[in-house]
């Protein structure tokens, strides 16, 4: 049965004077907060004196600020995270000065850490570190009703989560039509990898599972198809981990005209055979795994007190691709400390090789409480001082050559992860996958200036004349080829316009061989690939609670 946009679900109309409101802005419209939801369920009650203002960043200060205020509350509870602390520090300095009388309160990771050293710390009236599923609620009963609360620093309770009231109704009909749903069937983390803020748990904590698959079942019935699992580790207990994967396939295989996707967060070198025989049995388009290898280097593992069998998660990520049809979103991680450009590099084409869909390339970042900041003399790790606070240079890798990593993630995600030119992104990474995606990135900065904005055709055509240039003394496949392949992926992604080569009029070689192996996805369909990458359309920096 369907549960409808409703105040009941803590979704005020605009004008309605509520006493207590759940405030943050997520970096998209698609994201839906995980953690805005727990608070409203947690909040007995005081429901009734709450809504959730759910807000987008790019929107003025004043326009953020009167969504909120035309409710006219007494308390606003804010979610900080690094994507948005910089416009929610301006929202809060707004709001203080133009509505004093308001108790702002703040939670999440990015203020949970290092709090006297924020200036949105300082404007607030009550920041709550650590989880604040209960603390929460239990401040604004404070607030409201006394005694009036001593601290302005509170720390979070670590709920029993056996006893935490699930916010999964809590999701409206608009967010199941429009919007990724984050669900989680565990907490914490047991691994200790410093760059994480996870590595601050002790352990992991599951929810009781039968409670949560009636969750899971309430949204899919109301027609809930895509869901993003935001557990840190979901494979480690492969029994819990089975009973969640045989929901959903059952669902899948019951409706094959009207599939779930399911994205999951999986441990790289812990795959049981029990957990293969469920993956293999997923369709095309309904299953993704993010997988963080982050690095394939013992030392620098070692130094970040990360712990990975290189060559079974090579095994893992080699099974995946050969019998499955999951589709592998495969993360790494540069500046971290004692790593090289070349260690990296090596890295990279080890990965490569291993034909995942996805590489993305990420800069190591400075989460404020993550142990990573004991490297930063010895390892001379110098950070900005800005979110997200990615390092900019190290004692083995300078400022140059960090940036040249972040022009190859742009380009890599614009040319080769976007899908929209498969064969040409094979070519590319055909042999010395990172020395080659380098000189192309350099070259297609020096050409555009930018690594944005860049139009279709434009980049199509750049690509293109990057590889005619290389390929133009080899014999096997000349420019006709090169054109050939070109033309298939344009036409294929939906294109319209024309290539520069077409508007010449140049006749393409009737010998013109079309490659259909392409790197990532051997001799799959460009269609199958693109239902992949539009049920990927996650953002995956996570949903917390305040």
């Amino acid at each position: 049965m369907s549960v409808p946009d409703a105040p009941c679900l803590g979704i005020q109309a605009p004008d309605t004077a509520v006493p207590v409101v759940l405030s943050t802005i997520n970096a998209r419209y698609q994201h839906a907060s995980l953690g805005l939801r727990y608070l409203y369920a947690n909040a007995g009650d005081l429901q009734s004196k709450m809504t959730i203002v759910e807000l987008v960043s790019g929107s003025p200060t004043e326009e953020l600020a009167a969504r909120i205020l035309a409710h006219r509350p007494r308390i606003i509870g804010f979610g900080v995270y690094i994507w948005n602390v910089v416009e929610t520090t301006a929202l809060v300095r707004y709001i203080r000065t133009a509505a004093p009388e308001v108790t702002l309160v703040l939670g999440g990771p990015e203020v949970s850490h290092e709090t006297a050293r924020q200036d949105i710390c300082a404007l607030a009236d009550h920041v709550i570190q650590g989880p604040g599923d209960i603390s929460f609620a239990r401040l604004v009963r404070s607030l409201l009703y006394g005694p009036k609360p001593l601290m302005r620093i509170i720390a979070g309770e670590q709920p029993d989560l056996s006893g935490l009231a699930l916010p999964y109704r809590y999701y409206t009909d608009t967010d199941l039509r429009e919007r990724t749903l984050y669900v989680e069937a565990s907490r914490g983390c047991p691994f200790k990898c410093e760059f994480c803020l996870s590595s601050l748990d002790k352990t992991a904590w599951a929810f009781p599972l039968e409670a949560f698959l009636e969750e899971m079942n309430g949204l899919h019935r109301r027609g809930a198809r895509r869901f993003k699992f935001v557990d840190r580790t979901f494979n480690l207990k492969a029994a819990t981990s089975r009973a969640i994967m045989a929901f959903f396939l059952e669902r899948i295989e019951a409706t094959p005209a009207d599939p779930c996707f399911v994205h999951f967060e999986l441990v790289p070198d812990h795959l049981p055979d029990s957990l293969k025989e469920q993956i293999a049995r997923f369709p095309p388009g309904t299953l993704q795994f993010e997988i963080g290898i982050q690095t394939f280097e013992p030392r620098v593992q070692a130094l970040i007190s990360r712990r990975q069998d290189n060559q079974q998660a090579e095994v893992n990520l080699r099974w995946l691709r050969d019998h499955s049809e999951a589709h592998l979103h495969v993360d790494l991680i540069a500046g971290l400390p004692a790593e090289t450009l070349e260690t990296f590099g090596r890295g990279f084409d080890r990965l490569a090789a291993l034909r995942p869909h996805e590489i993305q390339v990420g800069i190591l970042k400075r989460l404020r409480g993550a142990p990573i900041a004991r490297h930063e003399r010895e390892h001379g790790l110098r950070f900005s001082a800005k979110p997200p606070y990615e390092v900019l240079s190290t004692a083995t890798m300078g400022a140059t050559e960090l940036a040249d990593i972040r022009l190859l993630a742009r380009f890599l995600d614009l040319v080769v992860n976007s899908g929209r030119m498969p064969r040409l992104a094979a070519l590319v990474l055909a042999d010395r996958p990172f020395e080659r995606m380098l000189r192309l990135s350099r070259d297609l900065f020096e050409q555009f200036g930018r690594s944005h904005a860049i139009g279709l055709e434009a980049l199509f055509d750049a690509v293109l004349s990057w590889l005619e240039r290389r390929h133009r003394d080899a014999g096997s496949t000349g420019p006709a080829d090169l054109q050939a392949q070109a033309l298939a992926d344009y036409r294929e992604c939906g294109a319209q316009g024309k290539l520069s080569f077409m508007a010449r009029g140049l006749a393409l070689a009737p010998s013109a061989r079309v490659i259909t192996a392409r790197h990532g996805d051997d001799g799959a369909t460009p269609q199958r690939q693109s239902r992949h990458r539009q049920a990927a359309r996650i953002d995956t920096s996570g949903a917390g609670v305040l």
